[in-house]
């Protein structure tokens, strides 16, 4: 298999989580909350006195989300983290939705947090797998770390 394939496959084998991910929670959207594009979730430190308030969290992502994000968007789209704040939100709303990491997919500021926890470890899980399968190593990193390489 020449590297042009396996990219392709990595990126469906990725695409297949989201897709999976979306899944689970439609299915289960009496427990995951809805989302009312508030825009919090995407402050990671807490309160920004410049926007709305921050949701003091952290988004950790993995090497094959980060690359299918790259492939979706162009190496060279791919944004720095200087901030706190998500670099794809832009007045509020995710820029790359379409292209989301799980952690973005899965959390609901009024979900479940039982729920999110048991589907984030399956999806790592399965991000895990890719990783052996692609042979590309595993790290669970900050949004802010993989980004700012």
């Amino acid at each position: 298999m020449n590297k042009a394939e396996s990219n392709s496959q990595l990126l469906q084998k990725v695409a297949e989580v989201y897709d999976w991910l979306d899944l689970q929670i439609n299915n289960n959207s009496n427990i995951t909350g809805k989302c009312d594009a508030c825009g919090r979730c995407c402050n990671f430190e807490g309160p920004d006195p410049d926007s709305e308030q921050g949701f003091d969290h952290r988004l950790f992502v993995t090497p094959p989300e980060v690359i299918y994000l790259a492939a979706k968007l162009g190496v060279k789209s791919l944004k720095p983290m200087p901030t706190s704040r998500c670099p794809y939100n832009i007045d509020g709303k995710c820029s790359v939705y379409k292209y989301r990491f799980a952690g973005c997919r899965i959390f609901y500021c009024k979900g479940n947090r039982d729920f999110q926890s048991e589907l984030s470890e399956s999806a790592l899980k399965k991000f895990k797998m890719i990783c052996e399968q692609f042979k590309i190593p595993y790290r669970y990193v900050d949004l802010a770390t993989a980004l700012n390489v």
